[in-house]
């Protein structure tokens, strides 16, 4: 069985940072249930072989266990933990960079009767599905080059290719195609997404973004909504908060100057999102920081 593999592979190249030697490639490990984190998920294929996980996106929350697998076609911020994983059971997951340029690429190379046809709609940012042998089959190859350091050069593009294939042509293939498109409802959210992230400080107006992503604003708030399961202003309170709280590992003792970094006027305005966002307040949470009582959530 493709799964009994993954985990023998996944547990002897586990490392303390998740890195492996292939790029883009990372394996997770941990034997204890964990707390709920805030983190960004990335764009990113995630597979559990071993354990749970639980991610809340707004007011979605998305399970995963033994078999399945998640896509995140967004960079978006989750909050999450693990779920199912104990000393001697411990959660193991295995994760790859979903990169938009490879996905175009064989896009280009398909001819049309071999993709499924797409509705072209947006959706979701986050999906979870059974993963099917076939994707589990080119996970356990890949994860095999590991072994083989002298096949990795030319071999690894190859199995990346084919999980990137299973993956546009199985349950999920609409959205992951839609990340390979220029023109798709999902790449005009991300470009939505990308200038909140790099402008998270200012105030906006939705006519504005959605002007960058070229929708009618009725058209972009139904899509940034689909995909994010927030609203823009919303999406940006969590960016900021995730920043602040970046900010609070470095700066304990200003919190009002971090709050004002971030874009917050009002202190308590931002101690009070604060603690909603992250279940303490400023002032408590970087102690708990510093005391490095706290770890960030990671995909898988």
């Amino acid at each position: 069985m493709s799964l009994d593999e993954l985990r023998e592979l996944l547990e002897r190249h586990v490392r303390p940072d998740s890195t492996t030697a292939i790029d883009d490639v990372r394996i997770c490990k941990t034997d204890h249930a964990t707390p709920p984190e805030s983190a960004t998920s990335g764009t990113v294929l995630a597979v559990i072989a071993q354990g749970g996980k639980r991610l809340a996106l707004g007011d979605r929350v998305y399970e995963y266990g033994a078999g399945q697998y998640l896509v995140a076609s967004v960079d978006l911020p989750v909050t999450g933990h693990s779920t199912d994983a104990a000393p001697g059971y411990p959660a193991l997951g295995f994760g790859m960079t979903l990169e938009p340029a490879a996905i175009a690429e064989l896009l280009l190379q398909a001819g049309p009767e071999d993709l499924p046809p797409s509705p072209g709609t947006a959706h979701p940012g986050i999906a979870v599905s059974e993963a099917p042998e076939e994707l589990l089959d080119a996970i356990v190859r890949l994860l095999r080059l590991l072994d083989r350091p002298r096949d990795r050069k030319a071999l690894v593009p190859l199995v990346k290719r084919e999980i990137l294939w299973r993956l546009m042509t199985g349950e999920q293939g609409d959205a992951v195609r839609q990340l390979g498109l220029a023109d798709s409802s999902l790449t005009h959210i991300r470009r939505a997404v990308r200038w909140i992230r790099e402008n998270y400080t200012r105030p906006f107006r939705v006519e504005e973004l959605a002007q960058i992503s070229g929708m009618s604003v009725s058209a972009f708030h139904r899509n940034f909504q689909t995909v994010t399961a927030m609203t823009p202003i919303q999406f940006q309170k969590h960016i900021r908060l995730q920043a602040a709280r970046l900010l609070l590992a470095n700066h304990p003792h200003d919190i009002t100057g971090v709050g004002h970094r971030v874009g917050y006027d009002n202190p308590s305005q931002f101690s009070r999102e604060y603690r909603r966002q992250f279940g303490a307040p400023p002032s408590l949470d970087a102690v708990r920081m510093r005391d490095g009582s706290d770890t960030a959530v990671a995909l898988p």
